[in-house]
């Protein structure tokens, strides 16, 4: 036997599979030819694919322009002698780094739960004899057995079914199992469509079956999956590449001034060991040490916020990158539905019924007393007898087991009082015909008790059912003629509206019949009624929609399910769809790149969507530009899952794989929560921006007043320790106290921001350089006024360091909002800010008069008269960008 990859095992017969696997479905291969292929194929798992090492990638978390800055920051402070303060900075290096490092090992796991998730094992049959074996030493030709519970261990290709049931929504997002069939289809079927191929991590729900290996290990439907998870790309975040350039632009302006400073010096003749360390306080000023821990921080700020709204984050950007979501491609089951099938409809005895809120409604074509129609009471009896499944919801809200649609059939019976357990006791199940693909009906024989004849329930498909019925029962209980055309034209309008439909029926047998067959259910039933059901949408999911809308949001649904159902759920939580358009994967595939990118945009529903489709969309949506956030539960989700700016797994619903590969990972499964994090990814990154428009002024202001010095000529006002002592501390005390800002109100009524816009707007730029300058001014006038009036030189430096301090506390209550005037804000918002702001008071009076912090820094206590200028130029920054605010808005 040759190996034949990507053959279309779903367009050949049974017998020309088994023709070319060189097997015989009731004997299988024989030992000896088991183990040459296992020589020839290896063992069946997927093959973990080995990126760089532990040391390569922890090195890798150093090569960011901001962590340059802060090695040199912490080098020049080490040559200082200034040893706790380079330990401290290189602390906050060592932090960042063991962060970044072990979010990507997590990242990492994904691959190896895919292999793991194939770890099994599988009844196969060899010799004519069957075994137990180990899933991994399948072997291309094996014959393999499957029954309820079972996990196919390989790619199947199915050659006996009966009634074989499989969950394939870990693979194709569908929210039933699928009925399996053993016929041939065209090769152009879509892999979601093959229902004769049996995939590798699936489930059998019900029935048996039996299927012949035709890909194992890295060449199934898994492995390829596996595949495209390691290919996909890991996009930057919008943070990561913002700060990047921001960094990058910083570099670059700090060495230009440290370097004209020094040659300025030189060349007014000043001794280059002078000039040297002016350079360094030029440096250590302009390097704002407390930006990264600021970032990490508060981003874990929001991670907590975010973790009270049902949003758990894996990796600390995708805290911001949520707040620049332009797109979320949101799965229908479990996150925009409550991923639970429910009866909302029942036609029986000439009149429609809604079902809702555990009640039974008389639709606008109905009429009647609902509960009087005897058709109806027998549709729901059907639909609890002609049914395995076993009990309903207990009141610790477990869920149901076994199938979803006969789930949903044993609670829309409870609602009229009906009960499994009362009903199976009156009538005893004594014999039943298990749904088959080829037959698609499920019938069941009861006994109701002595002297009475034995009842026969059928339901299943409406075209099956209604060809077997010859009468149909009203709704005071008598049989009479039936309208198979307005049957069928019911059937239609509810599947419209994305309901599955099922139909009922019954027949009578004697007293004395104990089994039966497919005859006597063949013809002669009396038609009973209809019950549609659907997975109904979350209540919430219609607010959260409308929401992301209004914040300039699209959201589009991206699901492995039917069009119709799609479409339906769709509609009813307010998505726009033009029409009834859905793109289905079929017409996906089709598209070239460059027309997928267009269509992309345009449509909102994509349906019956592969692995690899999903992972197209994302980058043909990212290649407009939008930051996407990519909902999925299941492994085929993995890929896009791993491409998206922001993945974001089901925590209740999901695979172990899903939510390894994702940024966040939902506890409640429900959209509302991505909106949640939405709306405080926004709040994040505006603490952020109000973080780096405080703390960037001040470096500022201290390399220009160094500057300013070498250019008069004059002594330094403020030296590199004390430069340290302003920037540690009040980044900590000060900036960080804006981490706890509450969000602004209407911040979800913004527009996302445009991910190619700089971190700082031109508005904003202005702000750093005129308080940066007000602080030069001040800093450098009040040093110099100090030595006129006869100070010493640790006296007017200590009265500089006060103006840098007393600046930026002012500066402070006015960044609380960038927009809106401090007054508004409210004075106990946030109370963190508010003890911030004490310590540092006190910190600062200890380092003006307490004699140990002289010593160390260069200090010393002021007289009373200092601190009214020094006061003064806080006032005057406070007013200054006050009025600034005032004059943008108006504008």
């Amino acid at each position: 036997m040759q190996a034949v990859p990507g053959k279309p095992w779903h367009h050949l017969t049974a017998d020309e599979v088994a023709e070319v696997f060189e097997t015989d479905f009731t004997s299988g291969l024989r030992m000896f030819e088991v183990r040459a292929r296992q020589e020839r194929f290896g063992p069946n798992a997927i093959t973990e694919t080995r990126g760089p090492g532990p040391l390569a990638r922890l090195f890798s978390q150093l090569r960011q322009p901001l962590i340059y800055i802060l090695l040199v920051a912490g080098c020049v402070t080490a040559a200082l002698g200034e040893w706790a303060d380079s330990s401290v900075i290189f602390g906050v290096v060592v932090v960042n780094a063991a962060i970044g490092f072990l979010q990507e090992a997590k990242a990492l796991k994904a691959i190896a739960l895919l292999a793991r998730s194939m770890t099994s094992e599988a009844t196969v049959v060899r010799d004519g004899e069957r075994h137990r074996v180990a899933s991994a030493s399948l072997v291309p030709g094996d014959v393999v057995c499957l029954g309820p519970g079972d996990k196919v261990a390989a790619d199947l290709r199915l050659v006996e079914e009966r009634g074989l049931c499989i969950d394939a929504a870990m693979l194709t997002g569908e929210s039933v199992p699928v009925a399996m069939s053993t016929a041939e289809l065209p090769q152009d079927t879509p892999v979601v469509e093959r229902c004769n191929i049996a995939c590798s991590g699936t489930l059998v729900t019900g029935g048996n079956g039996k299927g012949v290996v035709v890909a194992t290990g890295d060449d199934t439907e898994l492995g390829r999956i596996s595949q495209l998870t390691a290919g996909a790309e890991v996009p930057a975040t919008p943070l990561t590449r913002k700060i990047t350039r921001f960094s990058n632009a910083l570099l670059y302006i700090i060495l230009v001034m440290s370097a004209l400073t020094f040659l300025v010096g030189i060349v007014r003749g000043e001794s280059w060991v002078d000039m040297f360390m002016a350079a360094v306080a030029l440096a250590v000023g302009a390097i704002p040490e407390g930006l990264p821990a600021a970032v990490t921080i508060t981003l874990a700020i929001g991670v907590n916020r975010m973790a009270r709204r049902h949003a758990i984050i894996r990796k600390l950007p995708a805290v911001e990158t949520l707040g620049s979501t332009t797109v979320i491609c949101s799965d229908k089951t479990g996150t925009l539905t409550q991923n639970r099938m429910t009866v909302r409809e029942i036609v029986a005895g000439d009149q429609r019924v809604e079902v809702a809120d555990g009640g039974y409604v008389p639709s606008e074509t109905g009429s009647g007393a609902v509960m009087e129609n005897e058709a109806l009471l027998e549709v729901l009896r059907a639909g609890l007898l002609c049914s395995d499944a076993r009990h309903l919801t207990g009141e610790d809200g477990a869920e149901l087991p076994g199938d979803p649609t006969e789930e949903a059939l044993l609670v829309a019976a409870s609602h009229s009082g009906l009960t499994h357990a009362g009903l199976r006791g009156e009538m005893p199940r004594l014999d039943a015909l298990p749904f088959e693909s080829h037959t698609q009906y499920m019938a069941t024989l009861h006994d109701p008790g002595p002297g009475r004849a034995r009842p026969i329930y059928v339901k299943g498909s409406v075209e099956q059912v209604v060809d077997r019925c010859a009468t149909a029962m009203g709704a005071d209980g008598e049989v009479g003629s039936l309208d198979p055309a307005r049957v069928h034209g019911e059937a239609e309008a509810m599947g419209a509206r994305g309901l599955r439909v099922l139909a009922f029926a019954r027949s009578e047998l004697p007293e004395d019949a104990a089994s039966m067959g497919h005859d006597q259910v063949a013809s002669g039933l009396s038609f009973l009624g209809l019950q549609g059901m659907i997975d109904a949408p979350r209540p919430e999911a219609a607010q959260a929609v409308a929401a992301c809308r209004e914040a300039g949001i699209q959201v589009k649904m991206v699901t492995g399910d039917h069009g119709h159902t799609a479409t339906a759920i769709a509609h009813q939580v307010g998505l726009e769809v033009k029409g009834d358009t859905v793109l289905t994967g079929r017409e996906l595939g089709a598209l070239s790149d460059r027309e997928l990118i267009d269509v992309a945009e345009a449509t909102t529903v994509f349906a019956r969507v592969a692995p690899d489709q999903k992972l197209r969309l994302v980058q043909a949506l990212q290649a407009r530009g939008h930051v996407v956030a990519m909902t999925g539960d299941g492994v085929n989700d993995a890929p896009a899952l791993r491409r998206a700016d922001i993945g974001v797994a089901m925590g209740r619903s999901g695979t172990e794989v899903s939510r390894e590969t994702a940024d966040m990972v939902l506890t409640d499964d429900n959209f509302s929560s991505i909106q949640a994090a939405v709306e405080e990814g926004r709040g994040v990154f505006d603490n952020l921006i109000k973080f780096i428009t405080w703390t960037l002024p001040t470096n500022i202001g201290e390399g220009l007043v160094i500057m300013a010095a070498v250019l008069w000529g004059a002594t330094l006002p403020i030296l590199p320790v004390q430069i340290l002592w302003i920037n540690m501390t009040t980044a900590v005390l000060l900036g960080l106290m804006l981490a706890f800002e509450p969000k602004e109100p209407g911040i979800m009524r913004r527009p996302p921001r445009d991910p190619v816009l700089p971190i700082l707007s031109r508005h904003l730029v202005f702000r750093i350089g005129l308080v940066g300058v007000l602080l030069l001014a001040g800093s450098f006038g009040l040093f110099q006024w100090a030595l006129h009036q006869g100070a010493s030189v640790e006296v007017a430096r200590t009265t500089a360091v006060n103006v840098f301090v007393m600046g930026e506390l002012f500066y402070l209550f006015n960044c609380r909002s960038l927009t809106r005037s401090a007054l508004a804000m409210g004075l106990f918002s946030n109370r963190w800010l508010l003890g911030g702001v004490s310590l540092m008071v006190v910190l600062q009076l200890l380092f003006t008069y307490a004699p140990g912090m002289n010593r160390v820094f260069h200090s010393a206590p002021l007289p009373a008269s200092s601190w009214l200028p020094i006061f003064a130029v806080g006032v005057v920054i406070y007013a200054v960008v006050g009025l600034e605010k005032w004059v943008v808005g108006r504008s």
